[in-house]
């Protein structure tokens, strides 16, 4: 009988991994307060804004009547994160629309982005009529490359948005010197970063905090979540009171509750996520402790593993929140120890894979501007194929895979990910891993 699970073996591992999301009464409890409450929403615009003290008067016994869940996570995130203020809303591409439309991008602006991101790291762009340019990423962090970010910038670029992706906060350093040096406005999409720290010069900073806004994601996947959710952080409280403005449709402060100013959003968070999000905060710290201590290890283990290379962890980032375990994969290498046998296809590696029981993905199929959003400029307004000053119309979206190698090449075959709940569990799990990377190597000429 062969050796291999996907041709009958025995598997390397039958049981699961750690569930996601963890929860326990806790979580239970406070979504059963809230619903029977019958406040389900929050009702009071602007507060924790307008006056920074509530939460802490209300720890003191000393409010007048107790803040929505919505206020007290708003404030207990960004305390956590390191941030003065946090307007939560809807999602995490909410967030960056909230951000991006708070900083005033718009049309006749561009704005830099990763080549490889999430899609809702760039619609905020598109949606405020600005122009997304994509840009390289490092070939060993999968992060925006600053180097070719300077390459970029036009006299109309107006921002930057990298992305912190897997976890690992982007070089924080060479971006903010750029920014600084060309007047560009900094957005952290930090959708994957919760809890992680960048040791900046004068200090280590949360993940979100040293650009002007950054912006979070709650969504299922996270690594803390409410099934959907976001925040967007600042320490300006200009900025910050235009975000929440814009998340209550363009409602201002101090003005007529039915009057509104501008062009928004109805993307309010709700108490009930609120609630549960306010529990999952307080695990966040250790679950991340626990990834980074089995992703230690785990890299160990691959070292002896030719074919794979994890991601290079910057030291100035070693306090990532492991959301996405990345690993380099070179055909050719892997088959190395199999003599006579030619290159594994990345998909025919995550097929027996996955008949091992480690659950793991290739990624991104493509680049995020090779989607047909980009290709047909499905970002228009019908029966207006080129808006006024809006120069995304005419943009070569395809033309950008001759710019983004590294990203073209992640997405072709080369990355290989692994989810953060795997790195909840105990050592052994990884020694799993290690022996299902071991055991297809091994025995790749059954793959052929």
């Amino acid at each position: 009988m062969s050796a291999l699970a996907l041709s009958g073996g025995k598997p390397v591992r039958s049981r699961g991994f750690a569930r996601w999301p963890e929860f326990d009464e806790r979580e239970i409890e406070a979504a059963t307060e809230v619903l029977r409450s019958g406040s389900w929403w929050r009702p009071r615009f602007g507060e924790g804004l307008v006056d920074p003290g509530l939460l802490f008067r209300h720890q003191d016994g000393g409010g007048q009547g107790r803040p929505s869940e919505v206020t007290l996570f708003q404030q207990e995130f960004a305390r956590f994160q390191g941030s003065r203020w946090g307007i939560a809303c809807s999602n995490g591409t909410a967030a960056v629309d909230l951000a991006v439309k708070a900083l005033e991008l718009g049309p006749g602006m561009e704005v830099i982005v990763p080549a490889y991101t999430y899609v809702g790291g760039v619609t905020g762009v598109l949606h405020s009529g600005a122009t997304p340019v994509f840009v390289d990423i490092e070939a060993d962090t999968y992060n925006l490359d600053p180097r070719r970010l300077e390459e970029a910038i036009t006299a109309d670029t107006a921002a930057v948005i990298p992305c912190h992706f897997g976890g690992q906060c982007a070089d924080l350093d060479a971006v903010t010197e750029v920014c600084r040096r060309r007047g560009l406005k900094l957005i952290e999409d930090a959708a994957h970063a919760h809890g992680a720290r960048w040791r900046a010069r004068g200090g280590e900073r949360g993940a979100g905090t040293v650009g002007e806004v950054g912006t979070f994601s709650f969504q299922a996947s996270k690594n803390m979540t409410a099934g959907e959710g976001g925040i967007v952080i600042t320490d300006d409280a200009a900025i910050a009171a235009r975000v929440e403005s814009l998340a209550w449709s363009g409602r201002r402060h101090g003005r007529p509750w039915y009057e509104f100013h501008e062009l928004g959003w109805n993307a309010r968070l709700t108490e009930l996520q609120a609630a549960i999000l306010r529990v999952q905060l307080t695990r966040v710290e250790e679950q991340n402790a626990r990834r980074r201590e089995n992703a230690a290890f785990l890299r160990r283990l691959l070292a002896e593993i030719d074919g794979l290379e994890p991601m290079r962890i910057d030291s100035r980032g070693e306090r990532w929140s492991v959301h996405i375990f990345m690993i380099r994969y070179d055909p050719e290498a892997f088959c190395g120890g199999a003599a006579g046998h030619g290159a594994l296809p990345r998909e025919r590696l995550l097929e027996a894979l996955s008949a091992e029981g480690i659950p793991c993905s290739g990624g991104y199929t493509h680049p995020i501007y090779r989607n047909p959003l980009f290709l047909e400029r499905r970002f228009l307004p019908a029966g207006r194929p080129s808006a006024p000053g809006h120069a995304a119309a005419t943009a070569d979206y395809g033309a950008f895979a001759e710019g983004c190698p590294v990203a073209e090449r992640a997405c072709a075959g080369e990355a290989l990910w692994l989810e953060q709940r795997l790195f909840l569990g105990e050592p052994a799990d990884m020694e799993d891993i290690a022996a299902a990377f071991r055991k297809i190597r091994d025995h790749a000429g059954e793959l052929a």
